[in-house]
């Protein structure tokens, strides 16, 4: 396993730091998030320290989001959520306060207050825009592929 000594995640897997471990397999571990928006709001985290997920191998990736569904069902049924938001964040503009790959399984509750839209600032983008976007972003991913 690779491992960042400054990393709190990796302090979490090695047993160095504490942490409610709700779920842990050979490549990852899932724990309750010390600050979390709901009742039952947990961390999927890769055993293998990567910054982000676009660092990750593929297989890795599916590995992580095996967890990350598996994991999703139990905490819906523990806390009687209505439905689950999953977050998952990669770069300090994204949000990203621990470079570690994690990914946020968040339980939502129909009784929740309004406005908890997570994209509060959406705008539809017109069709010339929305064309010439997708030429950019599909020659992106050719090139990666």
């Amino acid at each position: 396993m690779t491992r960042a000594e400054d990393c709190i995640f990796c302090n979490i897997i090695e047993r160095h730091a504490p942490a409610d471990i709700v779920y842990e397999d050979q490549h990852s571990i899932a724990f309750l998030d010390i600050y979390p928006l709901n009742p039952g709001h947990t961390l999927v985290v890769s055993k293998k320290h990567y910054a982000t997920l676009d660092q990750m191998p593929p297989e890795e990736v599916g590995l992580l989001f095996a967890t990350v569904a598996k994991v999703m069902k139990g905490v819906k049924e523990a806390v009687g959520a209505d439905g689950i938001n999953i977050g998952q964040s990669n770069g300090k503009a994204a949000s990203q306060d621990v470079f570690h790959v994690h990914v946020h399984i968040i339980p939502r509750f129909s009784q929740e207050s309004p406005g908890g839209d997570i994209f509060p600032n959406r705008k539809k983008l017109g069709k010339e825009e929305m064309e010439k976007l997708g030429r950019k972003v599909k020659s992106q991913v050719r090139t990666r592929s």
